[in-house]
């Protein structure tokens, strides 16, 4: 079929999370497809983010650790996470970034697999990932390694050398997304245990850890989450592995009696453990307005609009933009592709420079990639017609040629 304006703003009308939208700070005249990379702003965030700066903060001072139960974040808001990754209470704390949380993840893993030595990994993950992995099993010697493979030769690579696999759920790039239930079912039966990164699934798609059997995994908060830049991120233990094995970063706050004061390491119970130094108490409460409106949503409505707007920015493209060259990276199939669309082009970095400048931002992955994340909390459909005629008019006139968009930014 031929798309139109009108087809977009029926489905916007029938949209059961349309409600949504108002409860952001979006830009007038800008369509913002970037909530892979950072979630955009709850207006609710400022007026929470003042009241711990000039009350909690500012009046309460040392009095809001209990006053207003500070201490109890990172459980508060992990309890929150858990019922959005289908896991139970006390099985996720929200905490540290995403790599300092693969680290503890992946060591506390090959601690309940002592007898392997190969951390299986795809090669073209995020790369903290990697580096993190790298830099943990440099420092427990030259007996571990790490095997790096690709989704077409994973399951093969599991053998009995692996003790861990470590997979991210929806790649950065391309938006694909694994079977997790399958390919954890399938290494454990082989010996491994898996960890698993949430960071572009959480808030994008439904995730069922215990339905899954998941061991351990890790995610971030400031993409669909839409807590923040830089906000906490969140580690999940399954039950059955707590108090099992003991994380190496073992601050204060993972100790089982942190206000004793001991003068040696016992480590908390059960997710406690997982803590480790004072936590950013700030970046803690503004990111809970964000979690809490995930938490508001639907799940499966939100993944069935996903799956529509990322569909239907794909066939528009085709529509409008066929004519360029454009190689779309991201899966065509709705069950494979997460809330990304991912094109690779030879000038991709000046022609995404030329769409943020028409108010259409997206995002750019070396070496041709152009990124565009579809947040189904504040993207409406009409999003899809306005970006893709913007993106067609800078096609049209070769605007992206011009000399300012091939300066190239510190952040792509």
């Amino acid at each position: 079929m031929t798309y139109t304006k009108a087809f977009f703003e029926q489905l916007d009308k029938q949209d059961p999370l349309a409600s949504f939208q108002a409860k952001f700070a979006l830009n007038a005249g800008e369509i913002y497809l970037d909530g892979n990379s950072l979630g955009a702003r709850p207006k609710a965030a400022l007026a929470r983010a003042q009241q711990v700066v000039e009350q909690e903060w500012g009046q309460d001072l040392i009095r809001s650790w209990n006053k207003h139960q500070w201490f109890e974040l990172p459980y508060r808001i992990g309890n929150k996470i858990a019922s959005l990754i289908g896991a139970q209470d006390g099985e996720v704390v929200c905490t540290d970034a995403t790599g300092l949380n693969l680290y503890k993840a992946v060591s506390t893993a090959l601690q309940l697999n002592p007898s392997r030595k190969v951390v299986l990994m795809e090669g073209s993950n995020f790369p903290t990932n990697n580096y993190m992995v790298q830099g943990l099993l440099s420092q427990l010697g030259d007996d571990y390694q790490v095997r790096f493979v690709e989704e077409a030769q994973l399951l093969e690579q599991i053998d009995e050398q692996v003790a861990v696999v470590c997979l991210t759920q929806v790649h950065y790039k391309t938006g694909r997304v694994l079977d997790m239930q399958a390919i954890t079912e399938y290494a454990q039966q082989k010996g491994c245990l898996v960890v698993w990164d949430l960071c572009h699934s959480a808030g994008a798609l439904p995730v069922d850890l215990n339905g899954a059997n998941a061991d351990l995994a890790v995610g971030c908060t400031y993409k669909y989450l839409n807590g923040g830049p830089g906000s906490p991120a969140f580690i999940f233990v399954a039950k059955r592995h707590h108090n099992r094995a003991q994380q190496p970063l073992s601050g204060w706050w993972g100790h089982s009696a942190p206000f004793d004061f001991k003068r040696d390491y016992q480590p908390g119970f059960g997710i406690s453990q997982m803590l480790s130094g004072t936590q950013a108490i700030l970046s803690l409460t503004v990111a809970e307005v964000g979690i809490d409106l995930m938490c508001a949503a639907d799940m499966q409505a939100l993944r069935k609009k996903s799956q529509a707007l990322t569909r239907y920015f794909i066939e528009l493209l085709d529509q409008e933009c066929g004519q360029y060259g454009f190689e779309l990276v991201s899966p065509r199939d709705d069950e494979k592709r997460g809330s990304q669309v991912a094109l690779s082009h030879a000038q991709g970095y000046p022609i995404m420079q030329a769409l943020i400048d028409a108010g259409v931002i997206g995002d750019f992955r070396a070496p041709d990639i152009l990124r565009f994340g579809f947040a189904p909390l504040y993207n409406s459909y009409v999003d899809i017609w306005e970006a893709v005629q913007r993106f067609k008019s800078i096609m049209d006139n070769e605007h992206w040629r011009e000399a300012q968009f091939n300066q190239r930014h510190a952040v792509t």
